[in-house]
């Protein structure tokens, strides 16, 4: 199987292009008598392997349906033994805006869904627009994983649920991590059917929202965006309750000003706060301490002699019985979803942009510390 993506100027004017889609595979091809009818409705080809394969004939109907919808052009090549080409050619206005960078909070989120494969990708979807996320494969699991989360104090902040699920549906796992965590955690219901038949049912049982499967980026980030001012206010209630008397933590930072500025807004939380001028000092530092002596590093990214980057990599192969369990948080102007996903490739927990937010940095530490 071959797919081909190109484009080319369209005939429409400037504020179009022309896209062609090709996939060609060397299959048992079709006769010429059936292609001349291939996008009627019901229509299937004779033959043994074909009588021995499920379907109705409806597929070409209903991609007929869309392409002329869009406007675009379909086109179908067969020979008998040899295999088919199909071509689609359409014509798509420009978008006038260029895409935003996709950013979220670094919140912990659980993706449930039994196909393995859309995890996964969802997984890395969502750790590109800085969002730390664990998968399971079935509602049951789903119950252990975030119960045994909210026993150590560290829940999800969102689930992403699939409604189809072996065992308990989707509905049935709302309502018993409801049950069990009341109304602390958003739930939202992902699925590829029109919920509108079962949306009803769904909000009765504490689904918060719901998104359209499949699960890109921009669904993603524009499904979750709305959940963000919500936390916000949230962490400012909470904020001035926060204590974390006795945390020490360890601060890499090259700029006086910055520390200074970060030791003011952290001695307000009853943090100790101890400073590294640049990634080696901070990588000596670390590396001299006692096992438990710092409860966590914020590490800035531009330093001199050692970067954030390298100097995470270096504490994180240390022999140190600290090294791979400290919590390491980023924090830099560099706050595109490109520098998150660096940051946690090179072994940080968290991301926070500079000028920092104390509501965010509380909202992170209490989330590590606490």
């Amino acid at each position: 199987m071959q797919l081909s993506l190109s484009e080319e100027k369209s005939p429409k004017g400037e504020n179009y292009i022309r896209i062609h889609v090709k996939v060609k595979d060397n299959g048992i091809g079709m006769s010429s008598d059936f292609l001349k009818r291939i996008c009627e409705p019901y229509s299937r080809a004779d033959g043994v392997r074909v009588s021995k394969t499920q379907g109705t004939g409806l597929g070409m109907a209903i991609t007929k349906y869309i392409v002329d919808a869009m406007e675009g052009s379909l086109n179908i090549t067969s020979e008998l033994d040899k295999g088919t080409e199909v071509s689609l050619t359409f014509d798509f206005e420009k978008a006038v805006e260029q895409e935003m960078d996709m950013v979220l909070p670094s919140w912990n989120m659980l993706v449930v869904d039994d196909d393995e494969l859309l995890c996964r990708t969802a997984i890395d979807t969502l750790k590109a627009i800085g969002i730390n996320a664990d998968w399971v494969l079935s509602g049951e699991k789903a119950i252990e994983l975030v119960t045994q989360h909210h026993q150590k104090r560290d829940d999800y902040q969102i689930i992403l649920l699939d409604w189809k699920l072996p065992g308990m549906n989707g509905i049935q796992v709302a309502k018993e991590i409801r049950r069990n965590l009341g109304d602390e955690v958003s739930i939202l219901l992902i699925s590829a059917y029109d919920w509108s038949e079962f949306e009803a049912e769904a909000r009765e049982a504490g689904i918060s929202g719901f998104i359209s499967k499949p699960l890109f980026k921009s669904t993603l980030y524009h499904a979750l965006r709305q959940y963000m001012d919500a936390e916000t206010e949230n962490d400012q209630t909470l904020n001035h309750n926060i204590d974390l008397s006795g945390r020490r933590i360890l601060l890499a930072e090259d700029n006086e000003l910055n520390w200074e500025v970060a030791k003011e807004l952290l001695s307000d939380l009853g943090v100790e706060l101890d400073w590294a001028e640049d990634g080696q000092i901070c990588l000596d530092k670390f590396q001299r301490s006692p096992e438990g002596y710092y409860d966590a590093i914020l590490m800035d990214i531009r330093m001199p002699h050692m970067t954030g980057y390298e100097a995470t990599k270096a504490i994180r192969g240390l022999n140190h019985p600290n090294a791979l369990s400290v919590p390491i948080i980023a924090m830099s102007a560099d706050a595109f979803s490109d520098d998150i996903q660096h940051c946690l490739e090179c072994g940080m927990n968290a991301h926070i942009a500079k000028p920092i937010d104390v509501i965010v940095l509380t909202r992170i530490l209490k989330r590590f510390l606490i």
